[in-house]
């Protein structure tokens, strides 16, 4: 299993904002999400967006910390990035 988890440094919503991906599958990581309590509603194209309270239980759970950079580099590598023109609304 590699589910893969930046930093939270991304702000919204009075928090800091991690992502949470695989470089494997999205099997994997759905499953990851379930059964770490994450609701559906967090996945964004091809991440879950999990606030700053829940970093160190994600990790705790499994969850590999890597820097923001590396985390998008893996999921460029595994095929399973979607671009940023891929995700507007038609």
């Amino acid at each position: 299993m590699t589910v893969l988890i930046d930093p939270p440094t991304w702000p919204a919503h009075d928090t800091l904002w991690s992502h949470l991906v695989s470089d494997e599958s999205y099997d994997e990581l759905h499953a990851f999400a379930s059964a770490a309590g994450i609701p559906p509603r967090a996945f964004d194209h091809d991440h879950y967006d999990v606030p700053r309270s829940r970093y160190d239980e994600l990790v705790a759970a499994g969850a590999s910390p890597v820097t923001g950079r590396e985390l998008v580099l893996r999921l460029i590598r595994s095929g399973l990035r979607v671009a940023q023109r891929d995700k507007r609304p038609s």
